[in-house]
């Protein structure tokens, strides 16, 4: 009976057209929100819909180029290879090159059926703006938002743009894959590009049977979607398994790019922000963020919004930030959202829309899969590298707040940056640095100096302790005067701490070390500091403190009394 309630869904959606497909999709990739038989009949909306005549997409193809099939491929397949939403794709060899080709050819009459598709639908969003209190957003101007980026899909010579525009973005990652765009052979309604041999991201067993794993290809495709909604704004809105492919060789190849839409940069910049302030569980912070995000108009009081986000993420945040997943967030964050004043804009639902197909994919194959936590290596690398003044200040805030966690948490990021391939350790100096000779860097420059003086206090006192473990037995007791605690009258705790401490930042400086691309000469713009003025005032700040340190340290030894044994 489900089997067949999936099938008779699939085909009242198909039956309804393109924008009901298109929701098809979407489900298709949620295997937390379907059962598996709709799952998998959902999944026959990417690409094996209904077909159009041939002779009409043949026709098509030589009214739109101007030109006889046969004077411009050597051979083309008989029938489509898959069939959208919008058209229908053949594979042909060009006959100029010899090379193979995808050729998409537009369904007739399209233009007529998205328009009646968007009218009713518009419509209905009119009647839920007017009458359900509940939704505070706007349904007409996200419709409108949706019909629009629709509408630029049905221009294939605009699709040929995005490609290219794509490519040049993103196509620098050795394993991301971007077909060229063959413009003597494009127009508004055929679409050539380079034929990819691949395999679609929810065919599991095929993938393997490759030698591949999904779970590796859908990483990759968060690293690429992460960088295309917080770098350069530009990412791919339609992200569904018909649309991308794992290829023999291990990449993930793009090969739809009909759908695309651009974050602005303050709201790039304030997502970051955001999970700053969640990990750091700064719920003011995190409320001011939706101002940035517009999610709220600026004379939105926030202050009682912040209960209802420490109420949801105290709840969330019980172990890790990196246990969560994606689509708990999103379900806490809507019964906020309900309750107070919020506006979802366009950009953001489609962000929604791109990350929760991502972990849809994921979740075939690994149920416990997080995208959080597969998000990490991306924004410790922007928080280590960029010199963007709004996340210098959030990273300052994410290692200072807390002393207790400061040097965990760099050792956390340094651990999660490198795991990007992109990370290098000369790239995260640069930016602290500036900001710590610049005019605005006092606090952390107090910090900096306070920390300089407890490692280098951590590193004596632990070398110290090594000398005296690694002298022999029978010269233990001269060196410490008899005392069977050793020749440091210190407590236990303490000497946990700065042994702690000593031992954590030489894993800092393995991990420095362990980057791509390190190099001793990394520490040259930290000497070239210490030779200006700033850097001076810093340098004899450090060694100031540090000698008072020693000296308070020495003068306790010689006066306090040693434990009595049995005491």
């Amino acid at each position: 009976m489900r089997r067949a309630r999936a099938i008779e869904l699939r085909t009242i959606l198909t039956r309804l057209g393109p924008t009901f497909v298109k929701i098809g999709q979407g489900l298709s990739t949620r295997p937390d929100l379907c059962p598996p038989e709709y799952l998998e009949e959902l999944s026959e909306l990417q690409d094996s819909l209904p077909t159009f005549p041939d002779e009409e997409a043949f026709a098509c193809i030589e009214r739109e180029l101007g030109s006889p099939l046969d004077s411009m491929y050597s051979s083309i397949s008989p029938s489509p290879i898959a069939a959208a939403s919008l058209g229908q794709v053949y594979k042909a060899r060009l006959k100029y090159s010899g090379k193979l080709v995808a050729v998409k050819v537009q369904r007739p009459g399209i233009e007529d059926i998205i328009g009646l598709d968007f009218y009713l639908l518009r419509g209905l969003g009119f009647l839920i703006n007017k009458y359900v209190d509940f939704i505070s957003s706007d349904v007409v101007a996200l419709m409108d938002e949706f019909a629009r980026r629709v509408y630029q899909e049905l221009n294939y010579v605009q699709e040929g743009q995005n490609a290219r525009r794509f490519k040049k973005l993103y196509a620098d990652r050795q394993d991301v894959l971007v077909p060229d765009i063959f413009w003597d052979y494009t127009s508004a309604k055929v679409l050539t590009m380079d034929w990819i041999e691949g395999v679609k991201l929810n065919q599991q067993a095929a993938i393997e049977k490759q030698g591949l794993k999904v779970l590796d290809l859908v990483n990759i495709g968060i690293q690429c979607s992460l960088r295309q909604l917080l770098e350069y704004g530009y990412f791919h809105a339609d992200p569904h398994p018909g649309n991308m492919l794992a290829t023999p060789e291990g990449k993930l190849a793009f090969i739809d790019f009909g759908m695309m839409s651009e974050t602005p940069e303050v709201a790039r910049v304030a997502i970051i922000g955001h999970v700053i302030h969640l990990v750091n569980r700064d719920y003011e912070a995190m409320a001011r963020d939706y101002y940035a995000l517009d999610f709220l108009e600026p004379d939105v009081d926030v202050s009682p919004i912040v209960p209802a986000l420490k109420n949801f993420f105290d709840d969330a945040l019980n172990s890790t930030v990196s246990e969560l997943n994606f689509k708990t967030i999103v379900d806490g964050l809507g019964a906020v959202l309900y309750q107070y004043p919020f506006k979802v804009p366009a950009y953001y639902a489609l962000i929604l829309r791109s990350l929760t197909v991502l972990e849809g994919l994921a979740l075939y194959a690994d149920p416990n899969f997080k995208v959080l936590a597969a998000s990490y290596p991306y924004f410790a690398k922007r928080l280590l590298t960029d010199s963007n003044p709004y996340l210098r200040d959030a990273l300052i805030e994410l290692l200072f707040k807390d002393r207790k966690f400061r040097w965990n948490r760099l050792e956390n990021l340094l651990v999660q940056g490198i795991q990007d391939r992109e990370f290098a350790a000369k790239d995260a100096l640069q930016p602290v640095l500036k900001l710590l000779l610049g005019p605005d860097g006092e606090e952390l420059r107090v910090l900096v100096v306070k920390e300089a003086v407890r490692v280098t206090e951590a590193i004596t006192f632990g070398t110290l302790v090594d000398s005296y473990n690694a002298a022999p037995e029978f010269l233990k007791p001269l060196i410490s005067s008899g005392n069977p605690a050793g020749p440091f009258k210190i407590s236990k705790v303490e000497r946990e701490q700065m042994i702690e401490l000593r031992d954590r930042v030489f894993r800092i400086w393995g991990l420095l070390r362990s980057s791509d691309g390190f190099d001793p000469s990394i520490l040259q713009p930290v000497v070239q500091m210490l030779q200006e003025p700033g850097g001076r005032v810093i340098g004899s700040r450090v060694a100031g403190g540090v000698t008072q340190r020693l000296a308070a340290r020495l003068l306790q030894q010689l006066l306090r009394t040693p434990p009595v044994t049995g005491s």
